[in-house]
């Protein structure tokens, strides 16, 4: 009976150290995002068309993958990152997330979307990690939002919101907005919904 016990414990244990590596692997990606808007400073219209063909290429790849075809690079990548929930389904996340900076990046000022980008990049990549890391009180009807990951998001939005627009209440309340969002269960849809709205607010409130 223990050597059985000790076997499911020994699952349990495996799956959930499989659980922490995709979420961190996913994570950084969601991470590396916040290099975009210094890019765009750079050079805007190359750096759009480049996002623009990335998701055309993951698109593809998906559709590709889903037909049994792997893609090299990218079929493994995606297969590392998925969750659970997007066994044998097409991987929404990346496109969401590529969506949600090239609209933010198109509708506002420099400004305010590199505020709604960094929101995404380190708010929501954050709250996700800190609270599969640590996490242990949970949220009523979120699908298993933690506090320690709002705190994580509140804390990540604040520093990068003052980081670019050297205003505490602003960043405060951009925070705030930032961590009630993060917290409504909408599964990939977060991608986009964060940083056109914090985007669009700190346009509001700077300009």
């Amino acid at each position: 009976m223990r050597t059985f016990s000790n076997f499911n414990t020994g699952i349990a244990l495996k799956q959930y150290r499989i659980g922490i590596f995709k979420e961190v692997f996913r994570k950084s990606i969601h991470l590396c995002s916040a290099l975009v808007p210094t890019l765009l400073a750079f050079s805007y219209w190359p750096v759009m068309s480049l996002l623009c063909i990335v998701l055309l290429g993951y698109c593809t790849s998906e559709f590709v993958r889903l037909k049994g075809i792997e893609v090299p690079v990218v079929s493994k990548v995606t297969a590392i990152a998925a969750r659970k929930r997007d066994e044998n389904k097409f991987v929404l996340g990346p496109v969401t997330l590529v969506i949600g900076i090239i609209c933010a990046s198109l509708l506002w000022k420099q400004e305010a979307a590199r505020i709604g980008v960094y929101a995404l990049a380190f708010g929501d990549g954050f709250a996700s990690l800190i609270g599969k890391l640590i996490g242990r009180v949970h949220i009523p009807f979120t699908n298993g939002k933690t506090a320690a990951g709002s705190l994580a998001c509140f804390f990540a939005v604040f520093l990068s919101s003052f980081a670019v627009c050297h205003n505490c209440a602003i960043a405060l309340l951009l925070a705030v907005i930032a961590t009630v969002v993060e917290v409504v269960p909408m599964t990939d849809f977060d991608n986009i919904v964060i940083p056109i709205l914090i985007g669009g607010m700190a346009q509001y409130l700077l300009f």
